[in-house]
C-alpha cells in the first residue's frame, strides 16, 4: 500500500510537469472534458459509501439499507436548498470542509498529536487546493465564484501577501504531517504539493482542480478502498469496479440531466460549473459525515 502510494505520487508529479507547460500554450478551458473526468473517475471514489453506510447502520443495530439512502439523499438535497438560499455561507463552509477532507484523505503518513492540532494541520494542508488557483489565476477563479454567487474572495483582504502566507502554512503543514524518519514520506508530501502548484501555475483553475481531484485525490482514496475489498490489488480492483459502477452511473446520469435542465437558464459552461461544484458539495457533506461517524463508532467497538 505505501509503495503504491509513493509510486502514484511520482507518476502524478511527472505527469504534472510534462502536461502543464504543453497545455499552457493553448490556454483553453476544456470544461466538458473536466466534467467527463469528474463523472467517470472523481465520483467513483465515493461510490462505495453504500457499503460503508451499511456497516455504520449495523453498528447502530439497523438492518435496512433504505434508511442509509434516505438520510444520504436528504443531506444532499438540504445542501442544495441551502446553497440556493444562502450561497455565500454554504460555499464558504464547503471550502473549509473540503480543505480539511482533502488534507486528511491525501495524507498517507502522519503521526497524531492533540486532536485539534492534527485537524488544523489537515485543514491547512488541504487549503492549498483553494489558495493556489486564487494566487496564480485570481481573475478566472473569481469568475467561477461569481457564477456560483460567491463574492468573499473578491475582498481586498485576500491579497497576494495573504495568499502566499497561507500557501506557505499549507506547505509547512504537509512537511509536519510527514514528520517521519523515512525520507520517502516527506518526498511524497513535497511531490504532491509541488504537483498542485505546477498545475495551477500553468493550467486553468477548473482543469487544475479536475486533474488533482481525479488523478491524485480520487485514485488515492480508491486505492485504499481496493485494499479494503481484497489484499490482492488486481482482485480488489475488479471488485471495486463492479461495486462502484451502479452508483457512479446513477450519479452521473443525475448530473447530466441537471445540466440539460439548467442549460435553459444559463450558458452551457455556467450550467456545468454549477453542477460540478454544487453537485460535489452536495455529495461531499454526506460523504464526510459518513466517514466521520464510521471512524468514530468503529473505535468504540
Amino acid at each position: 500500500m505505501k509503495t503504491i502510494n509513493y509510486k502514484h505520487s511520482i507518476i502524478f508529479f511527472n505527469f504534472s510537469i510534462l502536461l502543464s507547460p504543453i497545455y499552457f500554450l493553448f490556454k483553453y478551458e476544456p470544461i466538458i472534458f473536466c466534467l467527463f473526468l469528474i463523472l467517470i473517475i472523481g465520483i467513483s471514489h465515493g461510490s462505495l459509501d453504500n457499503i460503508k453506510g451499511n456497516k455504520l447502520l449495523n453498528l447502530f443495530g439497523y438492518k435496512s439499507i433504505s434508511l442509509f439512502y434516505a438520510i444520504y439523499i436528504l443531506v444532499s438535497l438540504l445542501i442544495i436548498i441551502l446553497w440556493l438560499i444562502i450561497p455565500n455561507i454554504v460555499l464558504l463552509l464547503f471550502l473549509i470542509v473540503a480543505s480539511y477532507h482533502f488534507g486528511k484523505e491525501d495524507t498517507v503518513f502522519y503521526f497524531k498529536k492533540s486532536f485539534l492540532f492534527t485537524e488544523l494541520l489537515f485543514f491547512l494542508k488541504g487549503s492549498s487546493i483553494i489558495i493556489a488557483p486564487l494566487l496564480f489565476n485570481k481573475a478566472a477563479t473569481n469568475e467561477i465564484f461569481r457564477i456560483l454567487n460567491f463574492q468573499v474572495f473578491e475582498y481586498s483582504f485576500f491579497n497576494n501577501y495573504f495568499l502566499i502566507f497561507f500557501l506557505f502554512l499549507s506547505f509547512i503543514s504537509s512537511i509536519y504531517l510527514s514528520n517521519n524518519k523515512n525520507i520517502d514520506t516527506k518526498a511524497l508530501m513535497i511531490m504532491d504539493f509541488l504537483s498542485l502548484i505546477i498545475l495551477n501555475v500553468f493550467l486553468t483553475p477548473v482543469l487544475a482542480f479536475t486533474l488533482y481531484f481525479c488523478f491524485l485525490h480520487s485514485i488515492r482514496h480508491s486505492i485504499s478502498l481496493i485494499f479494503e475489498l481484497d489484499n490482492s490489488f488486481r482482485q480488489g480492483l475488479k471488485k471495486f469496479i463492479k461495486k462502484a459502477l451502479p452508483l457512479t452511473f446513477i450519479t452521473s446520469l443525475i448530473f447530466l440531466i441537471t445540466i440539460y435542465f439548467l442549460n435553459n437558464f444559463y450558458t452551457l459552461d455556467e450550467a456545468i460549473y454549477k453542477v460540478i461544484f454544487i453537485g460535489l458539495a452536495s455529495l461531499t457533506f454526506p460523504h464526510i459525515l459518513l466517514e466521520y461517524l464510521l471512524e468514530k463508532y468503529e473505535k468504540r467497538t
